[in-house]
């Protein structure tokens, strides 16, 4: 047993075997439950099934999660990226419905590079907060988490703006190569990421700065400028996750789109072992714990759990998975199951005779 054990260490050690375990165990009871969930098919050239959902519906928090995991990584939080979708997708909204053509491409350019930019400069409002005046991350973007929200419903005048517009429809519904066009957004953003973080020494320098910012600063590196970028990028992955949300629905909704979706981020980040703490992470990770939040939201859906109760549902097989795959705590619980376990009784000895 002991050996088995010690064979499957370097296995069940890697960051990546609890997350990967606990989305396939859901595959598999979503399989058992639905016999028909992995099941794909082909309609007008494009595929079409629930595996193919997910990996679409969750496009777009693994955006707004690969930002965050830049954050977190500094030793940062964010929690204006659900306010940044909304701003970023109604500013695009906004524009595209006062166009006279909606449908031409010049058009929807010009929505999306004015909301793209609208994003950045947020962004870079929260990187000076935190970086150059020194505010608390969590204060700093709570501030534009309130803020943006209002700024979104100033942007649509309290409205649901309305489009209809092919092109930007295509972002959050239309195909390429079969596949929706959100995955490849998704996948392009997380090998964009992943190439400039383990190509380049970027990587290594947003770690030493999660890990120990003053020793960062005495080794050289300007820790506040590295700051400052990781709020712009996560502000500019939120930005393209809002034109994914208000896509699939051609509206724009300042109170409701990207609503909640920080918070997600942030159990996906966690889920895929990056630490709040800040330091070393893992993009593989986080997009592992994106796939098991949508995942479980679709679990949840798919089971008739009442709204009112799904946000419960989903905190309790979260709070689960941390468990799970927490180290200190599988330690804690293996040494209180074999403290448990009673050990081989001790021989007794016989008493000697003592002769008379």
């Amino acid at each position: 047993m002991n050996t088995v054990a010690e064979r499957l260490r370097p296995l069940t050690g890697h960051r990546l075997f609890w997350p990967v375990l606990v989305l396939g165990l859901m595959i598999a009871v979503n399989t058992v439950y639905r016999p028909g969930f992995l099941s794909i098919e082909v309609n007008d050239g494009h595929l079409y099934g629930t595996p193919i959902d997910i990996l679409r519906l969750s496009a777009p928090l693994i955006l707004v999660a690969l930002g965050m995991t830049l954050v977190i990584a500094t030793g940062g939080i964010d929690l204006s990226v659900g306010s940044l979708c909304a701003i970023s997708g109604a500013i695009a909204c906004l524009h595209i419905s006062t166009a006279t053509d909606r449908n031409s491409p010049s058009t929807v350019l010009t929505a999306l590079a004015l909301a793209f930019g609208a994003a950045l400069v947020l962004g870079a409002w929260n990187g000076l907060l935190v970086a150059v005046i020194g505010i608390q991350p969590i204060i700093a973007t709570l501030i534009l988490m309130v803020a943006g929200r209002g700024l979104a419903q100033l942007i649509t005048e309290g409205q649901i703006i309305t489009i209809n517009s092919a092109p930007y429809r295509a972002i959050g519904l239309g195909h390429f190569l079969t596949l929706p066009l959100a995955i490849f957004i998704a996948l392009a953003a997380a090998l964009l990421v992943a190439a400039f973080t383990r190509r380049t020494a970027l990587g290594l320098i947003v770690e030493s700065v999660g890990g120990n910012a003053e020793a960062s600063r005495l080794a050289g590196i300007r820790s506040g400028r590295v700051v400052f970028l990781v709020y712009v990028l996560s502000a500019a992955c939120a930005a393209v996750a809002g034109f994914m949300i208000t896509a699939n629905v051609s509206s724009a909704d300042g109170n409701a789109a990207g609503l909640w979706i920080e918070l997600d981020a942030i159990l996906a980040v966690v889920i895929g072992g990056t630490s709040l703490a800040g330091g070393r992470f893992s993009l593989g990770g986080t997009v592992l714990g994106a796939l098991i939040i949508q995942t479980l939201t679709t679990t949840v859906y798919a089971m008739n759990i009442s709204p009112q109760t799904s946000l419960l549902f989903k905190a309790v097989v979260v709070i689960a998975v941390c468990l799970i795959q927490s180290p200190a705590f599988r330690a804690k619980f293996r040494r209180r199951r074999s403290d448990r376990t009673p050990g081989p009784a001790a021989p007794q000895r016989k008493k000697e005779q003592v002769p008379a």
